[in-house]
């Protein structure tokens, strides 16, 4: 049985903003029913900033349509919206924000982290919204470390983090913390060095795993850092062998069967909608 589709490797890295050096292990260009509702990945990998009194990152801009989804590995960043919500994201810890009908907002690594300097490692993801929700209230989701379910693997193979959907463990069904529009997985999975770990998945759903660092080995084939192994429609269960200690994100979603038109900062459904998204934020009806 087939179960990789297809894989894609991250050669370069984009910067977004000054704060942000971003590899596209899903890029836009590729956006499809086939990676929904996940539309697109960047992953900084683990890049070392200088002290200075500057907050490097990306100054106020709007989002319409979409949710972006940040987890911080390493580092510390600072977020402000139109919509009054603020605060800060460090390490393991994720913010989830809806931007619904619109929303302007800043993401800058925090004063205290821009002052030290050191490691910044984190991940962005943006998840579709279907038709019926594009235009809800925005809103705001900080997820912490208490309140994400972490799972302790057998034999110190490692940990699983749930952040939204749901994880199967044996017996045991762990609920995710973040709660979302359409049914999706998102597991933050850390493998010691010899783990050997089965993962399930639901066919009729798009799975992808992310290689974030380490090495491991699925279905005989060797994956490393910055790669997206695309899973097929015949896969139901994984085993992943970690032949180095690995970071992986897996998504697992039900794909939304509408029509997607992103441009810039906005995904809609149609050309009509982006262009009337363009034009509400020049009258200032996303602030």
């Amino acid at each position: 049985m087939k179960t990789i589709e297809k894989v894609y490797t991250s050669h370069r890295s984009n910067w977004v903003g000054d704060g942000f050096p971003t590899h596209s292990m899903l890029p836009i260009h590729e956006i499809s029913t086939a990676t929904s509702p996940i539309i697109l990945m960047g992953y900084t990998g683990k890049y070392a900033f200088t002290p200075t009194t500057h907050q490097r990152g990306v100054g106020m801009h709007p989002h319409r349509g979409f949710e972006t989804v940040t987890i911080v590995y390493d580092g510390e960043l600072e977020h402000h919206d139109s919509k009054g919500n603020q605060g800060k994201i460090g390490k393991n810890e994720v913010q989830w924000m809806t931007a619904g009908r619109g929303i302007m907002h800043e993401e800058h690594h925090s004063k205290d982290f821009a002052k030290k300097g050191g490691d910044l490692d984190m991940v962005q993801l943006w998840v579709n919204l279907p038709s019926h929700a594009k235009m809800t209230e925005p809103r705001y989701q900080e997820l912490t470390e208490q309140n994400i379910p972490e799972v302790q693997l057998a034999n110190d193979h490692g940990i699983v983090r749930v952040i939204a959907g749901q994880y199967v463990n044996g017996q045991r069904f762990v609920k995710g913390a973040a709660h979302t529009f359409t049914p999706i997985n998102l597991l933050d999975v850390r493998l010691n060095q010899h783990a050997v770990e089965h993962f399930e998945f639901n066919p009729l759903w798009n799975n992808i795993i992310f290689v974030l660092s380490g090495k491991v080995k699925i279905d005989e084939q060797e994956f490393s850092g910055m790669q997206t192994v695309y899973l097929t429609h015949d896969a139901d269960s994984i085993a992943i062998e970690c032949l180095e200690d690995a970071k992986i994100l897996i998504t697992s979603g039900e794909p939304i069967h509408e029509p997607i038109v992103a441009h810039g900062p906005f995904v809609m459904n149609s050309e009509a909608e982006i262009q009337q998204a363009f034009l509400d934020f020049k009258r200032g009806l996303l602030a």
